[in-house]
């Protein structure tokens, strides 16, 4: 008795698995058929020896595609014809430059694009074209091929070795005889400056470290003048304030004198009008008073009984 066989189980099996087969297939070629790459072609003028199909296209050093196509330029055969799958959206403008760069020492190459102003029109295909074409740029082992076939062609060796003979006429120019001349002497004054130096050793050494004895009690006084500066200066802040205390002080007498002086400026006028005369001529009659008491006190020094017994009368001459 034969088995019963479903077939529908058996076909859903079969295109489920023809379906992850084929999914696993575009995954593995970085294949987008939704249309999220475009696609764009370089012409390069150098080797692309290390780049393969599937190899990295870099925008800044941001992984944005991979290279498709590798063949030569078939209306020139001394380009070589890139096709680009670039991710929708970089922006790929007109001033955009394509770089071969090799990657270490593993040999293997990339395109990196570079440049792409902000104000530079996005990249679209040109008449006669199939994809927009991107410039391309000569790589750094191109540019290092290029100045080093520069400088050993006939022409660079010639100009290198009419440099190098300018170069030498100029140093010979410089290094005359007057020039060598004052170069001796200059060596030989710093011969004996060293040793002049060398023999003052001891006395530069003395003289270094009494600077550094110096700078040692410099250091000491800041420190110190740091300590007692706050002091002073509190004091004379103090000092200030009873300053400023006293001054007020003295011009609230002086405003008190004034004060008074005003209340008894009437009484001063009379003083100065009346008493003052008078008290002039008390002054006088005082003098007066004090000559007489003078006289009497030198009579009395000279004649005391004459307080008692009066004055004695003068003797008379001959012939009263």
């Amino acid at each position: 008795m034969e088995p019963k066989v479903n077939y529908i189980l058996v076909g859903s099996f079969v295109a489920l698995l023809g379906a992850a087969v084929l999914a696993g297939i575009l995954w593995l070629g970085k294949t987008d058929y939704r249309g999220a790459y475009d696609r764009y072609e370089a012409f390069m003028k150098e080797s692309v020896a290390g780049l393969s199909v599937d190899s990295t296209v870099k925008y800044r050093g941001v992984d944005v595609g991979r290279v498709k196509a590798i063949a030569l330029r078939p209306d020139n055969l001394e380009e070589v014809l890139l096709t680009l799958d670039i991710m929708r959206g970089t922006p790929i403008k007109t001033d955009t430059v394509a770089i071969l760069e090799t990657q270490g020492l593993t040999g293997l190459a990339t395109i990196n694009l570079t440049g792409g102003s902000r104000e530079a029109p996005i990249l679209q295909a040109q008449e006669g074209q199939t994809y927009p074409v991107i410039k391309t740029g000569p790589s750094l082992f191109s540019r290092l091929d290029e100045t080093a076939s520069r400088l050993l062609s006939d022409e660079g060796l010639a100009q290198l070795l009419a440099d190098l003979d300018l170069a030498a006429k100029g140093v010979a120019n410089v290094l005359d005889e007057e020039n060598r001349t004052v170069l001796k002497r200059t060596i030989n004054n710093l011969s004996d400056v060293a040793q002049t130096l060398a023999a003052h050793k001891g006395q530069i050494e003395h003289s270094l470290n009494g600077a550094a004895k110096s700078a040692e009690n410099l250091v000491k006084l800041t420190a110190s003048l740091n300590a007692e500066v706050p002091a002073l200066l509190a004091g004379i802040n103090k000092s200030v304030a009873a300053l400023g205390t006293a001054t007020d002080e003295l011009a609230r007498t002086s405003k008190t004198v004034g004060t008074v002086v005003n209340e008894a400026r009437p009484e001063l006028q009379h003083f100065t009008r009346r008493t003052l005369p008078e008290a002039g001529l008390l002054v006088t009659e005082l003098r007066q008073l004090t000559g007489t008491l003078t006289r009497v006190a030198r009579e009395l020094e000279r004649e005391p009984n004459a307080l008692v017994f009066g004055r004695k009368s003068p003797s008379r001459g001959p012939g009263e």
